[in-house]
């Protein structure tokens, strides 16, 4: 009886989670998985086959790079090897939300399990609402928006399949492509620090450049290359002069504490 609280109240959050269906970030996604149907259709991949892409790849730019790899005729080896390599620019976004969702007793499969769901909607979602989420409840609150992200997209693949047939395909283009406008709108917002902001600034950049300058390897090097400088420009800039700032107000109130 005494564990019946905290089960109900792990519950609301899993429900408070399920809600976010509704939030901002969730509708403009599900209307891109809208343009997504339409892409698959186009390229000859089958409704089940978007389905299962749907739920198992989830993240709308690897699907891309699948039914293009597919398409194009190349091998189960390179499609692993470009599917996983554009999935890596995920890991800091799970590594930036693990932290905040954690608490001691979380055990480390459950995190594995969930970080499948962490694409831009639910990092963006995550980041921008769990400041209101107790930190015992992020778990499931997580969880509940991102099974219901999940399932819901990889229902509505499956039932407008057939009817984006009938879309123009630049009302396709512009459906796909609402999720990546929003996110380059919205991460600046969520940028809780310093090394984000600087990093986003030097992939808006450094990405459409490379694009001309070395296309097929831009995004590699603007995210490796970029987030590098990044990281190196707040620790040894930004952070160095905040530093320095605090030293000299410090000294700064010495002579007067002794007057």
């Amino acid at each position: 009886m005494a564990s019946a609280p905290p089960a109900l109240s792990q519950g609301r959050w899993f429900l408070a989670g399920m809600r976010g269906l509704f939030s901002l970030p969730a509708v403009i996604l599900m209307i891109s998985f809208v343009g997504f149907s339409a892409f698959a259709l186009e390229s000859g991949v089958s409704r089940t086959e978007a389905m299962v892409m749907t739920a198992t790849v989830w993240a709308l730019p690897a699907k891309m790079i699948l039914i293009g790899t597919m398409t194009s005729g190349a091998n189960l080896l390179a499609i692993f090897l470009a599917v996983s390599l554009s999935s890596i620019r995920l890991m800091p976004m799970v590594a930036s939300l693990v932290p905040e969702m954690r608490n001691d007793r979380t055990p480390t499969w459950l995190l594995l399990i969930l970080s499948h769901f962490v694409a831009i909607t639910a990092w963006v979602f995550a980041m921008s609402s769990f400041k209101e989420v107790p930190r015992e409840a992020r778990i499931a609150y997580f969880a509940g928006f991102g099974i219901t992200l999940v399932t819901v997209n990889t229902v509505l693949v499956g039932v407008s399949f057939g009817l984006v047939a009938s879309f123009p395909p630049v009302v396709a283009g512009l459906l796909f492509f609402l999720t990546p406008v929003y996110f380059i709108a919205s991460i600046w917002a969520t940028g809780r620090q310093s090394v984000v902001k600087v990093a986003f600034v030097v992939g808006v950049v450094a990405g459409p450049l490379l694009a001309v300058l070395v296309p097929g390897f831009d995004i590699l090097i603007a995210g490796l290359g970029g987030g590098t400088v990044a990281y190196l420009f707040d620790r040894y800039v930004i952070r160095k002069g905040q530093s320095s700032v605090a030293e000299r107000g410090e000294g700064s109130g010495q002579p007067e504490e002794a007057v």
